[in-house]
């Protein structure tokens, strides 16, 4: 038989027979981590296909941001699977995904026991154990079809008809057959990595690495305002009897998108007006600290409290901490050289506080505008100067940290936290992920103002993502009210915008298997034209067409 060469990740060649397998080569192949997936010129293929010619690989672990979503594929099914051995009757959901780890809920009559849940923790140690393997099945669309119309799962059996795709990947794990619109893991002993923790009421947290922890399981942070903020998104959801993607698809085959839309823009409203009411009527109040990751909607969420803080007699002033930004000349860099405008060092703090004692202290101030062509702060011509019934709105990353303006008395602060929570999910089993659809707003957003390629957007979403980890996340439980700025109805909207994006990026990129990824998980999702978007609405700030 002839030999094919392989190059690897470290320059390492290799010669193997011709069609060896992927999962082979990972064997003998010196990684850190296990191996979960590979890529092979710039798509994912699986592990158990066959090399025919000379290639370049890349084998990915855990450490990557493409392994780590195969690894949560594959702790997705093996925990699903854990809980059928030993409650055959449970059903698993997962509805959403936390920082460092997602949210199981079991589906049963009665409230399930810690006992109960030390039972599925062995059961899935076993299975981890045994490593079992994962089959990936290809079939007929028309196969899967008709597979989960036999196992009455009308939302599966949906989604697969709307798939234009010829066929469609299942995988088999023993008895256990589903699908979560990734690769998944060769085999279940890869996916010894996890903690399971009970958080009553039959939801569970599986915690695990993210790409960023060098394969250590990150402690357990109880993130209980990102779930009530999810669980109040689906019970609102599910009162409009439009929980899965394929019921919002039906509203628009029936003509009645138009009114769902509306009411998940009055939704959002009711949710802002609620907590400017709040604040409104708390006279100690003076500071509304709003903070947020990139695109999560921080500015329309501060012009939109500000508009309802009119109507309830305040006087509101914004503040962008964006503004504050040192000089690039003073500016922190980052590991590679760049200026890091994620730091909290990145921010002029004296001018800040400055600026803010003097406001207090009745004084005028000029609020500076940072020029980022120029890379320097510019007077604008904008000036400020406080009423009786002023109340002030800082706007910016790092708004909730105490360490941005330690002067203010956190007895005078209200501390806002917003991300897109959205509560959609595509079926029992696959969730939409906050990180994409935040990518997707970016990718977007970033073309139509900024003029960056659907590639450079996606390159430097690591570099958001870690700055969001160390600088964001760890202050989420500090805020007083989280406000979930997606809508549930808005990938259909955004699908008619990002799709030509991402089909513009090369199949010789790097960046075309995220590309590619992210064109798949749209597939599903029927296109909304934005005519019937309003002009405040909070999407308005990604697509353009006024927003206030």
């Amino acid at each position: 038989m002839s030999e094919i060469e392989i190059t690897f990740n470290d320059g390492t060649k290799k010669l193997y027979p011709k069609y060896t397998t992927y999962y082979e080569m990972s064997k003998q192949f010196n990684a850190p981590h296990h191996i979960l997936g590979v890529m092979v010129n710039n798509k994912i293929v699986s592990l158990s296909d066959r090399a025919e010619k000379s290639q370049k690989i890349r084998f990915l672990d855990i450490t990557s941001t493409t392994g780590n979503r195969i690894y949560t594929a594959g702790i997705k099914m093996t925990f699903e699977y854990a809980v059928k051995k030993v409650f055959p009757n449970i059903k698993v959901e997962f509805s959403y995904s936390l920082p460092k780890g997602i949210i199981a809920a079991l589906k049963y009559d009665k409230y399930l026991t810690n006992d109960d849940i030390t039972l599925i923790r062995k059961s899935m140690a076993t299975i981890v154990s045994n490593d079992m393997p994962i089959e990936k099945l290809i079939v007929k669309n028309a196969d899967g079809v008709s597979y989960y119309e036999e196992l009455g799962n009308h939302v599966k059996t949906e989604n697969v008809r709307n798939i234009v795709d010829p066929t469609i990947d299942l995988y088999r794990l023993d008895d256990l057959i589903n699908y979560y619109y990734c690769e998944m893991p060769h085999s279940t002993g890869v996916i010894d990595k996890y903690e399971i923790r009970y958080l009553g009421k039959n939801l569970v947290a599986i915690n695990y690495p993210s790409y960023h922890d060098n394969g250590n399981i990150p402690e357990y942070v109880n993130y209980k305002g990102v779930i009530d903020s999810y669980e109040r998104g689906k019970e609102w959801l599910q009162t409009m009897k439009v929980p899965y993607i394929k019921d919002v698809n039906n509203e628009i085959c029936k003509g009645k998108i138009q009114n769902f839309i509306k009411s998940c823009e009055l939704n959002f409203n009711i949710e802002i007006n609620d907590t400017a009411k709040y604040i409104s009527n708390h006279s100690n109040i003076k500071c509304v600290m709003i903070a947020g990751p990139s695109t999560s909607g921080k500015t329309t969420v501060t012009k939109r409290i500000g508009n309802y803080f009119e109507i309830y007699g305040l006087d509101p002033i914004v503040i962008s901490i964006d503004d504050y930004f040192h000089d690039n000349d003073y500016k922190p860099k980052d590991d590679n050289g760049e200026y890091d405008f994620e730091c909290l060092q990145a921010i002029d703090l004296e001018y800040l506080a400055s600026d803010v004692v003097k406001l207090f202290n009745g004084e005028e101030i000029t609020l500076p505008q940072f020029n980022f062509a120029a890379g320097r702060k510019e007077l604008s011509s904008k000036k400020l100067k406080l009423k009786e019934n002023s109340i002030i709105l800082f706007e910016g990353l790092h708004a909730i940290n105490d360490e941005l303006l330690p002067i203010i008395p956190n007895s005078m602060k209200y501390k806002i936290y917003v991300s897109p929570y959205i509560p959609l999910c595509l079926d029992q089993h696959n969730y939409i992920s906050c990180g994409d659809l935040r990518l997707i707003r970016r990718v977007i957003r970033d073309f139509r103002t900024r003029g960056f390629s659907p590639e450079g957007v996606i390159a430097h979403n690591k570099k958001v993502k870690a700055g969001e980890n160390k600088y964001i996340i760890p202050f989420i439980n500090q805020a007083d009210k989280i406000i979930n700025t997606s809508l549930a109805y808005e990938v259909g909207a955004l699908k008619v915008y990002v799709e030509p994006l991402l089909f513009s990026v090369p199949s010789d990129s790097e960046y075309y298997n995220e590309a590619r990824r992210l064109l798949s998980f749209m597939k599903q999702f029927f296109t909304i034209s934005s005519e019937f978007i309003p002009k405040d609405s909070i999407l308005r700030e990604f697509i353009g067409g006024d927003n206030d």
